[in-house]
C-alpha cells in the first residue's frame, strides 16, 4: 500500500490527470487496461498517452503489467489518492496534508487543513490488506457480484461511512462532523481526544459505563447496530465526553444476525471495563429491550434492512459523485437483482464518456450539473418545441396530400445521400464557374421545382423543406465519422510507439547477449 506522498501532486499537469482518470474509467470493465483503450478515452494528441504513462509508472501512480494474453496498466492506491485529493482541492475543502495520525486494518488517517486554516481528519479507506482480506464473510459491499477491485470496494466503504456519519450527526449522536468525501477519501472533523484503549484511569467508571450502554440502546432504537463497538472505535476527551467512530460495518436491527451483533457490542464493553478498570455490573441491555422509534437503517440502506421497511419509507442516498457501476435496475415489485445477461457483457467494453467528462470537470474545480437533470431538461425542451410546432401547423392552412407526399419523398432522398457529400453544397458556393444559357435554364427549372411548396417564400429563404430531424441526423453522422477518423489516427500512433519500443528492447537484448558471448570467447 505504501505511505501517502503528496510531493508530486503539485507537479502533475492536466494531461496527467486525464490519463489517470482514463485508467480509472477503464478499470470498471478491465482488470488490466490496454493502451489502445486508454488512448481512446484520454483523447490526447500525437500519441502522448504513452509518454505520460511512463512518467506515472516512474512515480508509482499506476502499475504496468504484462501477461501472455494482454499487456496494459492498472491504477494503484497512490494514483487513486491523487485523484481524490485533487478533487477535494478543487472543491476548496482541503489545501494541505499533514502527518499521519493512525493506521487501521482497512484505513489510514491523516491531518489536513482547509483554505481557512481549519484542521480536519482525512480517512483513506484501503481495503485489501493482508490482515483484512476475507471481505465476503465480513461485509456485504459486493452484494451478488463475484469479482471486484479493492479500489471499488474502498470507494463503497467510504460512501457508506459518510452516509452513516451524516445521518447520525443530524440526529444528535456523538460522532465527528462530516465535511465531504470523494472516491475512497472521507474528510471529517478532527476530534481532540484519545482512543479508549489508551485510557487507564477514569474518575467515574460507572457513569461512563452507563453512557456506553445507553448509546448502544439508542442506536438500536434508531434501527442500527454498530457491529464493532469496542475500545478502539471510541474516543474520550479531557471531560470524558464520548465520540464514536468507524461506521462501515454497521448493520440493521432487521439483520438475521442482529441479536448476535448486539450482544457482542455489549460484551466488548463489559469485558473491557472488567479488565481495565475492575468494574463489573449486573445491569446490561439485551436485544429484547429495544423499542424501535426510527427507521434510520432504511434511510442509509444499512445491511440487512428488509424490503417491507424500504417500501414504507423513502430511501435517502448520500450526496456526492454518482456510482453508475453500482446502480443496477430493480424490479417494481422489489425483487432481488438478477445475474448479468449477455447484453451486460456486450456493454462492458464501452466506457461512459459523460462520466469521464464529469470526473475531469470535478478535477478542474468547475461546477458540474447532474447529467440526469440535463437529460430531463432536454426532453422537456424538445416536448415544448414539439407542442409549439403542432400549434403552428394547426394554425396554418391545411396542406394537400400531394404536398405531404412530396415532403416524404424529399426526406427519403436526403436520408439516402452519402454523409461524405453533405458539405459539398457549402463548398460549391465558394466557386462560381462559367455558366452558359443552357446551364442557367437548367438551374432555373430546378429552383422552380424546389420552391413550389408553401413552406418556402422565394429562391433563397430561411425555411427549408427538409425536416429538422433529417438535418440533425446528417450533422450527427458527419461529426461521428470525423471523431472516429481522429480516434483511428491516435490509436495507430500509440500502437506504432509500442511496436518501436518493443523492437528497441529486443535489439538491446541481442546486443548485450552478443557482447557477453564475445567477451567470454
Amino acid at each position: 500500500m505504501g505511505k501517502l506522498n503528496v510531493v508530486m501532486l503539485r507537479y502533475l499537469s492536466r494531461d496527467d490527470f486525464r490519463v489517470l482518470t482514463a485508467v480509472e474509467m477503464g478499470m470498471k470493465n478491465h482488470e488490466i487496461v490496454p493502451v489502445s483503450l486508454l488512448s481512446s478515452i484520454a483523447s490526447l494528441k500525437h500519441g502522448g498517452c504513452n509518454k505520460i504513462l511512463r512518467e506515472l509508472v516512474k512515480h508509482k501512480l499506476v502499475v504496468y503489467e504484462r501477461s501472455k494474453t494482454v499487456q496494459g496498466y492498472r491504477l494503484n492506491y497512490g494514483g487513486y489518492d491523487y485523484l481524490a485529493l485533487k478533487t477535494l482541492c478543487s472543491r476548496e475543502v482541503i489545501i494541505s496534508v499533514g502527518n499521519q495520525m493512525g493506521v487501521g486494518k482497512e484505513s489510514d488517517i491523516y491531518i489536513v487543513a482547509s483554505p481557512n486554516g481549519d484542521q480536519y481528519a482525512l480517512k483513506l479507506h484501503r481495503l485489501g490488506r493482508t490482515s483484512f482480506r476475507n471481505l465476503k464473510n465480513k461485509r456485504d459491499y459486493h452484494k451478488h457480484r463475484k469479482n471486484m477491485s479493492w479500489l471499488y470496494l474502498s470507494r463503497l466503504s467510504a460512501m457508506k461511512e459518510f452516509a452513516y456519519m451524516k445521518a447520525l450527526y443530524d440526529r444528535g449522536f456523538p460522532v465527528p462532523k462530516p465535511v465531504d468525501y470523494n472516491r475512497h477519501a472521507v474528510v471529517m472533523e478532527l476530534i481532540n481526544g484519545y482512543p479508549l484503549c489508551q485510557v487507564h484511569e477514569l474518575q467515574d467508571p460507572s457513569a461512563l459505563y452507563s453512557e456506553f450502554m445507553e448509546l448502544i440502546v439508542k442506536l438500536a432504537n434508531h434501527g442500527l447496530i454498530h457491529g464493532d463497538f469496542n475500545e478502539f472505535n471510541l474516543m474520550l476527551d479531557d471531560q470524558d465526553h464520548i465520540t464514536m467512530i468507524d461506521f462501515p460495518q454497521m448493520v440493521s436491527t432487521s439483520h438475521p444476525n442482529a441479536e448476535w451483533y448486539f450482544d457482542r457490542d455489549v460484551k466488548c464493553i463489559r469485558d473491557f471495563f472488567a479488565k481495565r478498570f475492575n468494574y463489573e455490573s449486573e445491569l446490561f441491555p439485551t436485544f429484547k429491550d429495544i423499542s424501535r422509534s426510527c427507521s434510520l437503517d432504511v434511510e442509509v440502506s444499512a445491511s440487512g434492512f428488509t424490503k417491507d421497511l424500504e417500501k414504507d419509507s423513502a430511501v435517502l442516498h448520500p450526496a456526492g459523485p454518482e456510482n453508475k457501476e453500482d446502480d443496477d435496475d430493480d424490479d417494481e415489485e422489489g425483487e432481488e437483482d438478477e445475474e448479468t445477461t449477455d447484453e451486460d457483457v456486450e456493454k462492458e467494453d464501452t466506457v461512459d464518456m459523460e462520466e469521464y467528462n464529469h470526473a475531469m470537470l470535478e478535477l478542474e474545480g468547475l461546477k458540474v450539473t447532474e447529467p440526469a437533470a440535463d437529460k430531463q431538461d432536454k426532453e422537456e425542451d424538445e416536448s415544448e418545441s414539439g407542442k409549439e410546432e403542432k400549434k403552428t401547423e394547426e394554425a396554418s392552412s391545411p396542406r394537400g396530400v400531394d404536398e405531404t407526399e412530396e415532403l416524404e419523398e424529399e426526406s427519403r432522398e436526403a436520408e439516402d445521400e452519402c454523409p461524405e457529400l453533405t458539405d459539398l453544397s457549402a463548398s460549391n458556393k465558394e466557386f462560381k464557374p462559367f455558366r452558359d444559357s443552357d446551364s442557367l435554364l437548367h438551374i432555373a427549372e430546378h429552383r422552380r421545382r424546389r420552391t413550389d411548396s408553401e413552406a418556402t417564400m422565394g429562391s433563397i429563404g430561411s425555411c427549408s423543406t427538409i425536416p429538422p430531424e433529417v438535418v440533425r441526423q446528417k450533422v450527427r453522422r458527419q461529426l461521428t465519422k470525423q471523431q472516429k477518423a481522429a480516434q483511428r489516427r491516435r490509436l495507430q500512433k500509440g500502437e506504432a510507439n509500442l511496436v518501436t519500443k518493443s523492437r528497441r528492447e529486443n535489439q538491446n537484448d541481442i546486443k548485450s547477449s552478443l557482447d557477453s558471448a564475445y567477451f567470454w570467447g
